[in-house]
Parts: C-alpha cells; sequence; structure tokens
C-alpha cells in the first residue's frame, strides 16, 4: 500500500471539481492517455469511466469504478488495468486553513503485477503518486479541471 499526501492552495470543494470531472483524469493521473465514455454520473457510487493506459499507439482500455463518493472529503475508487493489476485509491480531502490537506492511498490486489508484486511496487507507486498529486495540485489551485 502506499501513500502520498500534499498540501493544495485550493478549497476542498476546488478540489473535489478536478476529482468531479472524468475527462480531466488523463490530465493528472501519470500513465493515463485518455478518457474514453462515461456511464453513470460521475462521481456517484458505481459510475464507471473507460480510460486508456500507455503511451502513443500502445494503450491497454479498462476502466475505473467509482466504489465510494463522499463530496468533497471522500473518493474511493477501483482502478484497472487488466490483465495486469486491479487496485483501489481513496482520496481524502481535508480542509487545512484556506487550502486542502489531500492524502491518497493506493492498493494494488489482483492482476499479473498487482497480485504477487502488491508489497515490492509500493516504492514505484510513490514516485508515480508524487506526479499524479502535483498534476493535480497544479490543476486546482488554477481552477483548471482539464
Amino acid at each position: 500500500m502506499a501513500t502520498n499526501a500534499t498540501y493544495i492552495a485550493a478549497s476542498p470543494d476546488n478540489v473535489w471539481k478536478v476529482l468531479a470531472d472524468p475527462g480531466g483524469y488523463a490530465h493528472w493521473v501519470v500513465g493515463s492517455s485518455r478518457t474514453r465514455r462515461v456511464k453513470g454520473r460521475w462521481p456517484n457510487r458505481g459510475s464507471i469511466f473507460g480510460h486508456v493506459q500507455g503511451v502513443g499507439p500502445i494503450g491497454l482500455q479498462d476502466t475505473t469504478e467509482v466504489v465510494h463518493s463522499q463530496r468533497p472529503g471522500r473518493l474511493v475508487l477501483e482502478i484497472r488495468v487488466r490483465p495486469f493489476l486491479v487496485g483501489r485509491v481513496e482520496l481524502r480531502l481535508e480542509p487545512h486553513g484556506q487550502g486542502t490537506w489531500l492524502t491518497m492511498t493506493e492498493h494494488q490486489f489482483g492482476g499479473l503485477v498487482g497480485r504477487p508484486l502488491g508489497p515490492l511496487a509500493e516504492p514505484a507507486l510513490l514516485v508515480r503518486n508524487i506526479e499524479s498529486l502535483r498534476r493535480l495540485r497544479r490543476m486546482a489551485e488554477k481552477g483548471q479541471t482539464r
């Protein structure tokens, strides 16, 4: 399990706006290159968006589903890049002064890589999620969702 946290100089509502736009995930999630279709009202529980993971013409198509949604404090997602991994990402937003303290916890529990290498993948997840949170922070502070 990998846990990263960052301070964002934007309100929890403004950070939530970034999380509430499925099209924005390709802009802040490292490794995601495109958001495809959305089923349901994102980010309501049970809603799903299709995404492409990879670079250029090489990419895997799969989905991300909302497991829990509590605006603007907590979002839990099941992420899939099958056959390689299935995991859960929890994003917690806490008011902190004029901004938000955002904690991201990722746990891989399935797939060819996620199941056998779960604990061994933690250092790579930590590094990747530092960059993902940096991108998300920049978008929220600028008021951008994409």
